[in-house]
């Protein structure tokens, strides 16, 4: 892997949480499912994948910064190479830079991991090294690649919480909890649901964004909900009961007589959960008279022939 501060556009003393955004950022521009079949598209998805999870390792990355390791993590053993002795040396180091095959093998071992047995074996005829150090230091683990998806979540499902499934690219299927009172963009953390470790090491992450969809009636202002609701010219003048949808279900509403159109009421803790504080947040309802779809001799004929108590120009403020 190349620099990672250089993989995801940062300077060396980025913080933690530009981090972050640096990451989301490029993860969104390169995600496998935006550029299907592109190879490159991937790698570098890859690549910025695996520079986050390098950065976020808080001694990892101080071990890098202090030149203790490279990027790929193994160890800057440089101690181990040895200048040619001068001519009243004795003996000259071999022309790999080192004393023995023992210092070799000491090299690999600690750069790779504990792998040089390995590697020694399949090296047999390099002057009798393969085998001697078969015994090694466990293979090297490594924590699995973090994922990024976004699921589309229906606004009800957001404001009450629910469960939803989301359709792998390789065809898996993943249950996603949403908590009460999401909101849109956030992005959820679903621990060891990543890609699978290597040599035993724990499996990445998924990050989920949550994408929420619009609703047909209800409008969310932080934790309050909107709501504007249609009533007929006879409940607005006469008053009455009517039902109208709340996130838990209809609730009946009292129209006063004389309702307008903007007339506003307050149903209080029928609105969104915080979720710091779990105080729930209020449902504003709007009205809005309407008049009747069809005809209406009747109603017609009666206004022909009413003269208001109250002469009124609605229009008033609009033209001075």
């Amino acid at each position: 892997m190349k620099n990672p501060y250089e993989v995801l556009g940062l300077k060396k003393d980025a913080t933690d949480q530009e981090i972050k955004l640096a990451f989301k950022k490029l993860a969104k521009k390169y995600h496998p499912d935006l550029h299907p079949d592109d190879k490159q598209a991937e790698a570098r998805f890859k690549n910025i994948s695996a520079a986050h999870e390098f950065l976020k390792d808080k001694d990892r990355r101080r071990r890098f910064d202090a030149g203790e390791i490279d990027a790929s993590g193994a160890e800057k053993q440089q101690h181990y190479y040895r200048d040619y002795a001068g001519p009243s040396g004795g003996s000259h180091a071999s022309q790999d830079g080192f004393a023995s095959n023992e210092d070799l093998e000491e090299f690999l071992s600690r750069a790779f991991g504990g792998m040089a047995g390995g590697m020694g074996a399949g090296m047999g005829g390099m002057g009798g090294m393969g085998g001697r150090r078969s015994g090694g230091r466990a293979g090297m683990k490594a924590q699995g690649q973090d994922v990024s998806y976004t699921l589309r979540v229906s606004f009800l499902d957001a404001a009450k919480g629910g469960v939803n499934t989301l359709q792998l690219p390789d065809g898996k299927t993943l249950k996603v909890t949403i908590p009460e009172g999401a909101e849109d963009r956030q992005t959820l953390r679903l621990k060891g649901q990543g890609g699978p470790g290597y040599g035993g090491g724990p499996a990445g992450d998924a990050y989920i964004e949550l994408h929420i969809e619009p609703d047909a009636h209800f409008v969310r202002k932080d934790d309050n909900i909107h709501l504007e609701v249609p009533v007929t010219l006879k409940e607005a003048v006469l008053g009455a009961k009517i039902q109208i949808p709340t996130l838990t279900g209809p609730v009946s509403l009292t129209v006063a007589k004389g309702a307008n159109t903007g007339t506003k009421m307050r149903l209080k803790d029928r609105g969104i959960r915080n979720r710091k504080t779990g105080q729930k947040g209020h449902l504003y309802v709007t009205l809005k008279v309407v008049l009747p779809d069809h005809e209406e001799p009747e109603l017609a004929e009666f206004l022909q022939n009413w003269t208001p108590r109250t002469a009124q120009n609605p229009r008033k403020e609009m033209l001075s």
